[in-house]
């Protein structure tokens, strides 16, 4: 049996099997203890008053008897007549005929079966009495049944599960609604765009939970802002030096070994980059409006960019959708995945493949390098760590390029992996959700 996902649902689910497990008791329970007694006990009564209707009878005058039968029928609900053909009518499964059955038999000692009457505009129920050398058929309609045990137990169970589940429903709700506000604002910590704090109200153990979290909340978006202004304090006095240094390299004499220049200004450039990275890395690039995109036009161009850079591409169109995205956040996002690829897939080309549904667009890079150990697809999503531990810059990148793809993907709720691909290499899988407002054609 599948387990329910939600906390709702598991917290309903399980309230709802217990208080229905314990009213099932305590319908048996009555039904054992209480409905049964009563039922076998007017059961007994009427047999005794069946009994002594045809003991009278019989011994009444034939001129009397008429109206003893008249006063049986308008007082008790009993009709009394002789039988002259057998019952030929169905046997009843009611507990309480079966009660009576046994009630006349104890009196009779014999079985005394009771059938019923054929239909007409009430229901009634016979049995025949062996009295004084004769069968006395003695009739009683349906009303005159006192207890219904199986009637009152579905009716307590019935109103019993309705109240149960409605209750339980309500009561989940009420507990699981502050918890779900919660988890739903968790997600929106360190997105674009700022965190509205929660509303403090409701139980106290909840609003002690809520003041806590939105202390936290605003902690951390302080420290999230405090370290984008870090880096890019950190970004700027380094960059200055950098670009003296570059102007310097330009003013050498130009009897300077070409080759030494060329490694410096080429080491000087990658600091650059590499700064520029981690600024990335730590702003997210920052929140942008989003976009209505046709997104195969929108890959072509980042494919064509690529190509002119001298990345060798395959390039793959499937069915086109239009969606609204920060265009900003996924070029950057492709254009790193396409780096990664380009850097450990070898000499074969970049496959680039983009397809729609109704849900969502699925972007895949594949390349045929060695592949990811499974054991690291997800630390090569970490900042700086990389596969090539020389942490060489001719052998790999800064480290940066998969954990800025990470970032843009958490902070716009995309989807990213990196799975093994069929033949040897790396399916990068990106996935972008069709928000509401997109047309997909």
């Amino acid at each position: 049996m599948r387990q329910p996902r939600t906390l709702l649902a598991r917290t309903g689910s399980t309230l709802t099997i217990a208080l229905l497990v314990f009213l099932l008791f305590s319908v048996a329970v009555a039904y054992h203890y209480i409905l049964t007694p009563v039922s076998k006990r007017a059961a007994d009564d009427l047999a005794t008053l069946m009994m002594l209707a045809a003991q009278t009878w019989v011994e009444l005058p034939p001129e009397t008897r008429p109206d003893f039968e008249q006063e049986l029928l308008e007082g008790y609900d009993l009709k009394l007549t002789l039988a002259d053909t057998p019952l030929p009518f169905k046997d009843n499964l009611l507990p309480y005929l079966r009660f009576l059955e046994e009630a006349l038999t104890r009196r009779i000692g014999e079985p005394v079966p009771i059938r019923s009457a054929p239909p007409d505009t009430t229901k009634w129920f016979c049995v025949d009495i062996p009295m004084g050398g004769r069968i006395i058929r003695i009739s009683f309609p349906h009303a005159r049944i006192g207890a219904r045990p199986p009637i009152a137990a579905l009716l307590v169970l019935a109103a019993g599960a309705l109240v149960i589940l409605l209750t339980s429903l309500l009561l989940v709700r009420r507990l699981i609604e502050p918890l779900a506000r919660l988890s739903r604002a968790t997600t929106e910590i360190g997105r674009a765009g700022t965190f509205r704090p929660l509303p403090e109200a409701g139980p106290r153990e909840l609003v002690t939970l809520t003041q806590n979290f939105n202390h936290m909340a605003s902690e951390i978006e302080q420290l999230l802002a405090n370290r984008t202004t870090l880096f890019a304090g950190i970004s700027h006095d380094l960059r200055t030096p950098i670009t003296r240094m570059l102007l310097a390299l330009e003013m050498l004499p130009a009897d300077t070994d070409p080759a030494l220049v060329t490694r410096l200004r080429q080491d000087l450039e990658e600091m650059n980059q590499l700064i520029t990275d981690t600024l990335d890395l730590a702003r997210g690039l920052g929140p942008h409006d989003a976009d209505r995109i046709d997104l195969n036009e929108f890959i072509d161009g980042i494919v064509g960019s690529q190509r002119r850079s001298g990345t060798e591409i395959q390039w793959t169109p499937g069915s086109g959708c239009s969606c609204l995205v920060d265009t900003l956040a996924l070029q950057r996002t492709l254009t790193n995945l396409i780096d990664n690829a380009r850097r450990y897939g070898g000499d074969a080309a970049v496959e680039v493949r983009c397809d729609c549904n109704d849900h969502e667009a699925v972007m895949q890079v594949l390349d045929r390098g060695p592949g990811i150990p499974a054991g690291e697809r997800e630390q090569v999503f970490q900042p700086f760590h990389r596969l090539e531990a020389s942490r060489s810059r001719r052998t790999g990148g800064s480290g940066l390029g998969l954990a800025i793809a990470r970032q843009l993907c958490d902070a716009h709720s995309w989807s990213i992996q990196l799975l093994q691909r069929e033949g040897g290499g790396t399916e990068a899988r990106l996935i972008v959700p069709l928000i509401a407002g997109t047309e997909s054609e």
